[in-house]
């Protein structure tokens, strides 16, 4: 067993000691946007500060702990907040929480990111079902020797993002009267945000929207199986689409404007996906 799964099966004792919670849909909140695990009914919370060799968030508007709750009858895993890669953990430490997700049981992914919109079509304040990612700026989380317990050397990514997931999601946004953009995400290393001409190389690579986070999840998450839909929220225009100087700021403040109806769409995802979730544990 590698140092990786070593510490991933520490931490998951770690937190079996403290809740016999068994989550099987598993969200990830990102900047700004975990509001929404402030409106459920917590059945456990547990800071990463508590959980000894657990990558700890650094971020603005990232509080850093897990939440389990039922959500929609679901037994749900919530991290309010991410580790991000320019906070400058190695990228097996950035995927280490979704890993212990899934030992915990998790098979369903969300993932959600603040975004920037690199397509002009694109507002601030719209939000993108992701259909596909370009992750190939950033390192790979599965470079170094493979440890057949996390998944296979060569995982296929044909299919990152999950059909039938995304579907939950337009049904969900449809049962919401919220209209969702469809597009690529591509994920940079950060901190600092994209020059004008970065952003016009990623509009001809195909990408729709730009972040720090997300991809190199997808990717850990995939290696082991689990099935994953993602969300961008456009918290800005991209640099060269706007006149305005771009700020983390501006990009948290965006994120609270919306934050109702994000938490809204939430909900009827997750309510979308008890189905799907059912139909796995048959």
């Amino acid at each position: 067993m590698g140092q990786d799964c070593k510490r991933m099966d520490q931490i998951c004792q770690a937190i079996k000691k403290q809740t016999d919670f068994r989550p099987e849909l598993g969200l990830i909140l990102g900047s700004g946007l975990g509001d929404f695990a402030e409106q459920i009914q917590a059945e456990t919370v547990l800071p990463y500060s508590t959980l000894e060799g657990f990558p700890q968030s650094t971020a603005p508007g990232h509080k850093g702990r897990f939440i389990f709750a039922h959500i929609s009858g679901v037994p749900c895993v919530l991290m309010q907040g991410r580790v991000h890669y320019y906070e400058g953990y190695p990228m097996s430490d950035v995927v280490l929480p979704v890993r212990v997700m899934a030992e915990l049981g998790v098979g369903h992914l969300l993932l959600t990111n603040a975004a920037g919109g690199v397509n002009p079509a694109y507002k601030v304040g719209d939000f993108m079902l992701i259909t596909d990612q370009i992750a190939s700026l950033v390192p790979s989380p599965l470079i170094g020797p493979n440890d057949e317990q996390l998944g296979p050397r060569f995982p296929d990514m044909t299919e990152a993002y999950d059909f039938d997931m995304r579907q939950c999601v337009l049904k969900a946004a449809a049962r919401c009267g919220l209209s969702l953009q469809n597009g690529i995400y591509l994920q940079t290393t950060g901190p600092q945000f994209e020059t004008p001409a970065e952003i016009r190389l990623y509009r001809c690579m195909g990408a729709d929207a730009v972040g720090m986070s997300t991809a190199c999840e997808v990717i850990a998450a995939r290696h082991r199986g689990v099935k994953v839909a993602g969300i961008s929220c456009i918290t800005n225009m991209a640099a060269g689409l706007s006149d305005q100087p771009l700020s983390s700021d501006d990009v948290n403040e965006t994120a609270r404007l919306v934050g109702g109806d994000f938490s809204r769409l939430l909900r009827a995802i997750v309510a979308e996906l008890s189905e799907l979730i059912k139909g796995r544990n048959i």
